[in-house]
């Protein structure tokens, strides 16, 4: 598979990659606030394009199971739709336990944040989402400057980007490599 990659500057396209960037960081800090609610890491799930919360890190004890799934092969429980109380346990404990697994229903309902597109960014930046199934890509903002690493060559009359030049992959690397400098340095 190839990676053709471009820049532009055309000033629809950085506002897009900057109001993606800032969505994106919204939702994270979304996510951080539910796993402090709940006391552990909140999980960035994708699915596609997609990004949403699929669970908590939380520990592995079978007490947490009548309100949690089984952690998944990253430690991450998912909060269940309904109590599912042990067999045998009293109808008092029942009943609290279904009247807790309410009150953690009402804090994910209140805490967790809306899953998030990527489609609506691409779309913003001039690509058709559907076309990226199958070839990929990523894109940032650096000083101005969207950068893109597209696996389908952009043609006349098919795929276009404001604005978009093709450049070298060490063009490309070396301004990704500022951008994740910066990130870590956040």
């Amino acid at each position: 598979m190839s990676n053709y990659m471009y820049k532009t500057t055309a000033p629809a396209v950085v506002a897009a990659a900057i109001a993606w960037e800032a969505k994106r960081k919204e939702w994270d800090a979304q996510r951080a606030k539910l796993g402090q609610v709940f006391g552990g890491a909140a999980s960035p799930m994708r699915s596609g394009n997609r990004s949403y919360v699929g669970g908590v890190k939380l520990s592995d004890s079978r007490e947490l199971d009548v309100h949690w799934c089984r952690p998944d092969q990253y430690g991450y429980r998912a909060l269940r739709s309904s109590a599912k109380p042990a067999k045998g346990t009293p109808k008092e404990a029942r009943a609290a336990q279904v009247a807790e697994h309410e009150r953690l229903l009402a804090l994910w309902k209140e805490h967790c944040p809306a899953s998030i597109d990527m489609d609506e960014a691409w779309e913003a930046i001039g690509l058709n989402p559907g076309a990226l199934w199958m070839c990929g890509g990523v894109f940032f903002e650096l000083e101005g400057v969207v950068y893109l690493n597209l696996g389908l060559r952009l043609e006349d009359g098919h795929e276009n980007i404001e604005g978009a030049a093709e450049i070298l992959g060490s063009e490309f690397e070396a301004a990704r490599q500022l951008v994740l400098g910066q990130r870590q340095a956040a």
